[in-house]
């Protein structure tokens, strides 16, 4: 398996990895800050709750981000972009399955629009220009990808990568997926609001939480406690 997401990799991390995982949860180089997208490209407030899927890295992290964003009704961790019969943990970290470690976030749409989720999930659930990887974890199932549910969201997804790429926010080119989904398979339930439940696992301390201190200081009236 590769990276250090298994529960396994986990318990034997050592001082040394340590170290680097500290260097890795610094952030990532931004050149410029991250705006929202242009408005006019913004879905408008819709009726009733929508769906948004998002994949960065392990979804641990990416979860307890949205988790932690004012109007999200609720986010789990899941599989996008593979088959349904190899939806399950141990397959897809082989690496082989296509499948992407993915977040489904139900959210309000008067509360938080689709383009605040974008600009949180560029500027904070994870680095936009690390290419089948995230931090220590490494393989396509780690990976950057946008999964839209409308082709509305892949308009505005699409649009805001440009928008991005334009303005070069990032030092580096955004490696970002943009696709319609086609499924999400929820994760084990062991995988499920992983970092409220175990918080002070180093996989967690060095990777994950220091997202949700930069989400509080960088959207303090978007930041939801708890």
């Amino acid at each position: 398996m590769s990276g250090f997401h298994s529960v396994p990799a986990r318990a034997l991390l050592g001082s040394a990895l340590i170290a680097g995982l500290i260097a890795c949860s610094a952030g990532f180089a931004r050149s410029k800050p991250v705006a929202l997208p242009d408005p006019k490209l913004d879905l408008p407030s819709a009726q009733g709750e929508q769906e948004a899927v998002f994949a960065g890295g392990c979804f641990w992290g990416v979860e307890a981000v949205f988790d932690h964003v004012k109007g999200v009704r609720e986010a789990t961790s899941g599989y996008s972009g593979g088959i349904s019969g190899t939806a399950e943990y141990e397959t897809v970290s082989t690496g082989a399955t296509g499948h992407a470690e993915s977040v489904k976030v139900v959210y309000d749409p008067k509360q938080v629009s689709y383009g605040q989720l974008l600009k949180i999930y560029f500027s904070v659930a994870h680095d936009p220009t690390q290419l089948n990887r995230q931090s220590p974890d490494v393989g396509t199932q780690y990976r950057s990808e946008i999964f839209t549910t409308s082709p509305a969201q892949a308009k505005v997804a699409r649009a805001y990568i440009a928008q991005l790429t334009a303005a070069k926010v990032f030092a580096t080119p955004i490696v970002t997926r943009v696709e319609p989904l086609k499924a999400f398979y929820p994760a084990e339930a062991y995988h499920q609001d992983y970092l409220g439940r175990h918080p002070d696992e180093p996989y967690i301390v060095y990777n994950d939480a220091p997202k949700l201190v930069h989400l509080k200081a960088m959207f303090p009236t978007l930041y939801k406690g708890g």
